[in-house]
């Protein structure tokens, strides 16, 4: 790969310094590594020193970084058309990768519409307003531990961290949590997960009775796994009993596949490992092939009930990101990247949960796919929320990058065509730091 600088002189260590002065500190870096480039699985500072990217841009980069296929269509795009808004005219990037992500929806929504967006928070906000508008209806159920977005309609919806909303309420009105089925923590205290799935549905039931009127439920918003809250999986059974409560009530199920849509739990949409097809599902993250793209898809006749400039965006569908998108997908399909996601995925919690049993810090290991969470625990089994800060500082200086998730869980997601051999070697620097520390 051709390496490219604007500055072939900078360190590392410079562009550090110059982002602490003028980017605004609220953005956080898990990590301090200043990233020149990437290929494949991996990337590069500015020194190039090469570090295995267990984290893909967040769940983003699923066919790796700069896949030739990929930038070749994204230039090959930028040559032609970069932009010409999708309220102006008529686009073939848009329709054909919109043509190509219906295709592979589960049920009737192969048969439904779409509409681009530029990111998850828009995709979801988007799902929003069509729930509202095709039931005249205005109250929404989420759950804890959920992650749907920070702008404000979506940050609503956000219950993973109370960091989140601090000092921005009141938010967008009409929304009623209930507790996620995190089994491992189980918020009512059950000791499987069937009762735990049962509890939590039995909730929703009860929130309908209390203070959610039916006739007002426009629709109930949900992860199919809980992402940035712990990659939390849920129990059989949970997703079907939404599934039944909407179809009794007469809401809306909506969907957030913005992480684990388009192959990384080895299914194109997470949903389909519970035989489920929502009304409403929203797309981001690896829709763009790296750039900025979201997308919300309906059955077709929710999305035909919403009038002309009822919503829109005007960089949503953007040509070149299409295009990515388009290559990307196509890649997925080609290279069978999902079997391939599940057997490494597999593995990878194979190889946690053997060092599990001489590392009582984890407390739990658990995914699908290429999404895999390693729960760190304190003696007294709460978060070790200290230790994965420490851990996730010192992968970088081990040559592996990390993120965590939820209070206390190293997230794992790594671009889809990572080898055996890869994830070994991420394997063996989290569990050599574990025993170091003798946390």
């Amino acid at each position: 790969m051709t390496e490219t600088r604007s500055n072939p002189t900078e360190s590392s260590r410079e562009l550090i310094s110059r982002d602490h002065a003028k980017v605004g500190g609220a953005i956080y870096r898990y990590t301090d590594i200043a990233f020149e480039r990437g290929e494949g699985a991996y990337l590069y500072d500015f020194e190039g020193e090469k570090y295995l990217d267990f984290v893909a841009g967040i769940a983003t980069m699923n066919v790796g970084h700069c896949h030739p296929k990929v930038v070749e269509a994204i230039c090959g795009q930028a040559r032609t058309l970069i932009h010409g808004a999708s309220h102006v005219g008529y686009m073939r990037p848009y329709v054909d990768l919109l043509d190509a992500v219906l295709s592979v929806a589960p049920g009737e929504l192969a048969d439904g519409k779409g509409i681009f967006m530029n990111s998850g928070s828009e995709a979801v906000e988007t799902g929003i307003k069509l729930a509202r508008y095709v039931t005249n209806r205005s109250m929404i159920i989420a759950f804890t531990d959920a992650f749907h977005g920070r702008s404000m309609g979506a940050l609503a919806m956000t219950s993973s961290d109370e960091l989140y909303r601090r000092r921005l309420t009141p938010l967008l009105g009409g929304v009623h949590h209930v507790p996620y089925p995190y089994c491992y923590r189980c918020p009512l205290k059950h000791d499987s997960p069937e009762t735990c799935g049962l509890a939590c549905l039995n909730l929703v039931e009860k929130a309908l009775q209390t203070v959610v009127p039916p006739e007002e439920l426009a629709g109930i918003l949900v992860e199919p796994i809980a992402g940035e809250g712990g990659y939390i999986v849920p129990p059989d059974g949970f997703l079907q009993g939404l599934r039944a409560i909407c179809d009794r009530h007469g809401a809306l199920l909506i969907t957030d596949e913005v992480q684990t849509g388009l192959g990384r739990t080895g299914k194109m949409f997470a949903v389909e490992h519970w035989g489920v097809v929502p009304d409403v599902t929203c797309l981001a993250k690896p829709l763009g092939g790296g750039l900025p793209l979201g997308a919300m898809l309906a059955k077709c006749e929710l999305v035909d009930a919403w009038p002309p400039a009822a919503q829109g965006s005007t960089f949503g569908g953007n040509p070149v990101a299409c295009r990515a998108g388009l290559a990307t997908l196509r890649i997925v399909q080609d290279e069978d990247l999902m079997s391939h996601a599940v057997q490494v995925g597999d593995y990878i919690q194979d190889r946690f949960r053997e060092v599990q049993k001489e590392l009582p810090i984890i407390g739990d290991v658990r995914g699908k796919g290429l999404m895999v969470a390693v729960e760190l625990v304190n003696s007294d089994g709460s978060p070790a929320r200290d230790v994965i800060k420490s851990l996730i500082k010192e992968m970088g200086a081990r040559g592996l990058v990390l993120t965590k998730c939820g209070a206390s869980s190293i997230r794992i997601a790594p671009p889809l065509i990572i080898t055996r051999e890869q994830a070994d070697f991420g394997v063996d620097v989290i569990t050599e730091v574990l025993r170091r520390h003798q946390w």
